[in-house]
């Protein structure tokens, strides 16, 4: 992994390689126009509708964009930062794409996440001469994009770079702060990004995991073998990653909340509710690798020691997102992504009778999180969650889909589950 692009270039080097890529002049570019007809034709790299998913609604004003799965939110990385993933290869033929409605969804769902630490990966591969957009509208959009986007990005990952996109970035050099490219990361096969987020729980498109594929045949198998370390087998005291079953019959005390969650919230209970912008920070990554160690090894873990509340707050997310099965299970998984259709005057009887058919560990462990984040709320002035921004936070860490990945349409109604929980706990949880 590569974050050196935007280092000073000897001009021989640069004038090189844009004469290669006859990047001289823009005229010579054959750039698409600025202006873009829509269609809601499909098209090859479409996402088929499916009626019977938690997609948008047809008539919605972003229907015609979110549909091609352009844009996803994939939870959180390693350490405890939100995933955006914007997918090239998903972007129609550009005169079937509205660009400036692509841009302005891209901002909604940024919008969500901008106050907290986030990571963006860009998918690079199956960006053609068909369906990239316009140099000028690829410098408005940087320009769009204001301090307050800019602000809590902490990296952006660009997977399978080429020749094109290193010089357009070279290009741009003058556009972008220095601050800003030194977040910029090249990742040359999908493994590397092990390092920062698991896989598995990204939408990575089947075009794109067949090219990394390809990649990888054509190295030798000495240089491939490095690239792919084998994982370790599970430790005997292995916490992370565990089912709560199993978690509970290790217990000594019998308790169905797992020593991670009462560790860390009783840490963040005691000294973390009146810090401001709890659970939106991201934590040191060898502090992160650290604790998860020492859990994993049977160690007893003490956050006053440490004294770190962020890093308590991430170890908590990375906890919950782990699990082998999320906490609200996959078996509440439509339930919940459809819960706007219940009734209003039904909607706490449902919740009620969704959280009692959660198995014991489950539901002692999700009464004991959302007593908590109650708390968290109860002092929003001073630590700025409300229970809107403590859903935002949690839903992806509470459920997401059997293939590990979060869909943007479904990230929607799962927060604002969560969010109806936080706001009906004393109900809920009687």
């Amino acid at each position: 992994m590569s974050s050196d692009l935007l280092v000073d270039l000897e001009e021989d080097s640069a004038s090189a390689r844009l004469e290669q890529l006859k990047l001289s002049t823009l005229e010579d570019q054959q750039w698409p126009a600025d202006e873009s007809t829509l269609s809601k034709s499909e098209t090859d790299v479409s996402q088929q509708f499916d009626a019977s998913s938690p997609h948008l609604p047809w008539d919605h004003p972003f229907y015609d964009i979110a549909r091609h799965q352009i844009i996803e939110v994939a939870g959180d990385d390693n350490f405890g930062r939100k995933v955006i993933v914007f997918s090239a290869c998903r972007m129609p033929p550009h005169y079937q794409l509205d660009h400036h409605k692509l841009l302005m969804y891209l901002k909604g769902t940024l919008d969500q996440y901008v106050e907290s630490d986030y990571t963006l990966i860009y998918f690079h591969h199956g960006l053609t001469s068909e369906n990239k957009p316009s140099f000028s509208w690829l410098r408005d959009a940087y320009r769009e994009f204001d301090r307050k986007y800019k602000k809590n990005i902490k990296a952006l990952y660009i997977v399978h770079p080429t020749m094109f996109i290193k010089t357009l970035l070279i290009l741009f050099k003058p556009f972008i702060s220095f601050k800003f490219g030194r977040k910029i990361n090249y990742v040359s096969y999908l493994s590397e990004l092990e390092d920062v987020v698991k896989c598995d729980q990204l939408l990575i498109p089947t075009r794109v995991r067949e090219y990394d594929n390809k990649l990888r045949a054509s190295v030798k198998p000495t240089a491939q073998s490095s690239m792919s370390p084998p994982r370790s087998p599970p430790l005997p005291d292995q916490v992370f990653g565990v089912p709560l079953a199993l978690l509970r019959e290790r217990d000594p005390d019998d308790d169905p909340v797992p020593v991670v969650m009462r560790d860390t919230i009783g840490f963040l209970s005691e000294q973390g509710l009146e810090i401001e912008g709890l659970f939106r920070r991201s934590a040191n990554v060898t502090l992160v690798k650290e604790v998860q160690l020492r859990y994993n090894s049977g160690s007893t873990v003490d956050f006053r020691e440490i004294e770190d509340v962020h890093l308590a707050a991430v170890i908590l997310k990375t906890f919950l997102r782990e699990l082998p099965e999320p906490l609200l299970t996959y078996q509440l998984y439509n339930d919940i992504v459809n819960f706007a259709s219940v009734d209003p005057d039904g909607q706490v009887t449902e919740m009620k009778r969704m959280v009692e058919s959660l198995p014991e560990e489950n539901y002692a462990s999700l009464r004991y999180l959302i007593t908590f984040l109650a708390q968290v709320s109860a002092n929003n002035e001073i630590n700025k969650m409300t229970n809107p921004n403590l859903a935002v936070v949690f839903g992806p860490n509470l459920l997401w889909g059997r293939d590990n990945a979060m869909s943007l349409s479904a990230i929607g109604p799962i927060n604002n589950f969560t969010r109806a929980l936080l706001d009906q706990q004393h109900l809920v949880f009687p």
